[in-house]
């Protein structure tokens, strides 16, 4: 399956490796550096929620989780775990999962051209869209793609209230078998974060049945 993987990753013209033991996944990602991170579950030596934990320790690389477990309680504890997106491989569709890498690199590429710079400043909130990059009372976030693109989207509209479904949307621009909890395992994660910069400070607010707003 990664050999067929890797021959329509390379046919679409994007240069892979493949590592087949989850041990060795820090070490590469430290020393190469790579756009994406394709991250199956089951992997020898070191399942792959172990080792996206281990990721997210040092790195906001891009990470798509792949499974055959198809379930909410793991689709829900890839993306808690910093996943930032999930793909259930049974039925394996080689073509899907490259349109998924496609359009995360897109949005990347986007921000890092600057075509969707900005540069926001709300009170103790900084963010760069540019260069991808936030910081909260002057302490840099480590922040995922879909965390960044989420902090943004709320900081947009400050105060505002924005449903589930409208976050969803502006989290992805392709279609995708997502729910709502999927939101709520970002935000989640989302909020950790800024609390950890600011101790005593919750500035996403969720309001009952209708989504989030964020209050600076």
């Amino acid at each position: 399956m990664a050999a067929l993987l890797m021959d329509y990753l390379h046919a679409a013209g994007h240069r892979a490796d493949w590592l087949a033991d989850g041990r060795g996944v820090s070490a590469f990602v430290q020393a190469r550096h790579p756009d994406l991170v394709l991250l199956d579950v089951m992997l020898p030596g070191r399942d792959g929620l172990q080792v996206c934990r281990d990721l997210r320790g040092f790195s906001d690389v891009p990470i798509i989780m792949l499974t055959a477990r198809a379930d909410e309680a793991d689709r829900l504890a890839g993306l808690e775990g910093g996943a930032d997106d999930y793909i259930c491989k049974t039925p394996f569709s080689p073509r899907e999962i490259v349109a998924r890498v496609k359009a995360i690199l897109r949005r990347s590429r986007r921000a890092q051209a600057g075509v969707a710079s900005e540069s926001k400043g709300l009170a103790a909130l900084h963010i760069d869209a540019a260069a991808y990059r936030a910081s909260f009372h002057g302490v840099a976030l480590e922040l995922t793609p879909v965390e960044f693109r989420l902090l943004r989207s709320l900081a947009a509209v400050p105060g505002q209230v924005l449903s589930r479904e409208v976050l969803l949307n502006k989290l992805h621009d392709d279609r995708r078998d997502v729910t709502d909890r999927a939101v709520d395992a970002h935000i989640k994660n989302l909020r950790r974060k800024l609390e950890q910069a600011a101790p005593g400070c919750e500035p996403i607010r969720a309001v009952y049945g209708v989504g989030f707003r964020l209050e600076l």
